[in-house]
């Protein structure tokens, strides 16, 4: 797929982002590392702190990084900035009101599955990308769409008994648009994003199809 822009102008979007919100993306990663710890240790087993969080990145992704920096390069990045707001406000609605997204899972490979791509996406990403530009400034961290994208997958494989399926529209167009910094600019890690829309889509899904014939066998009987 190719981009309206370039690789340079690509990273010199990131550049900007990085130098204008300094020391924010810190901010931010401190709130990822503190929710990562939030949940592995299990301090509540019902908890909507983890999903109000994870909302309020979705809207910053939209406002603070689309609408202030990529839509200089990039006109779509406008609606991508839009969609980013809504899909934020879905999982604030989801947490905070329907309670669909407080529950942990039980403890299967499923949840595994979940902790390792928030690791990825918290952790290994920006060390990857650090490493691939060689400086802070063009580094892509959480608070920034691809890497908060992955993590967010991860967040729905454990937060995910009531899984409402809607939610994983926005973030599955992300990762089949997104996947063009990979081919195009070097940004391998993304691919990993590909593969977790993947994944968590057929798993969630399969999962709420399966739970739907439990329900309807039981009201059956």
């Amino acid at each position: 797929m190719k981009t309206p822009f370039s690789a340079e102008q690509f990273f010199s979007v990131i550049e900007k982002y990085n130098t204008c919100v300094f020391p924010l993306q810190f901010l931010i990663l401190a709130v990822g590392f503190y929710l990562i710890f939030w949940i592995l240790t299990g301090k509540k087993q019902n908890s909507k702190l983890p999903g109000t969080f994870i909302g309020l990145f979705w809207l910053w992704m939209g406002i603070g990084y689309h609408y202030q920096f990529f839509t200089t390069i990039n006109k779509a990045a406008w609606m991508f900035g839009s969609l980013f707001i809504l899909q934020g406000i879905f999982i604030l609605i989801e947490t905070l009101i329907h309670n669909n997204l407080a529950q942990k899972s039980p403890h299967t490979k499923k949840v595994n599955v979940g902790y390792i791509l928030i690791i990825y996406g918290l952790v290994i990403y920006p060390i990857l990308s650090y490493f691939s530009e060689g400086l802070f400034p063009l580094t892509i961290s959480v608070g920034l769409p691809c890497p908060t994208t992955i993590l967010t997958f991860g967040f729905f494989l454990i937060y995910s008994e009531k899984f409402p399926r809607y939610l994983l529209i926005i973030p599955t167009l992300w990762s089949l648009i997104g996947i063009s910094a990979a081919l195009n600019f070097g940004v391998y890690q993304d691919f990993v994003m590909v593969a977790s829309a993947i994944v968590v889509n057929v798993w969630l899904i399969r999962q709420k199809s399966r739970n739907i014939k439990i329900i309807q066998s039981v009201s059956q009987q």
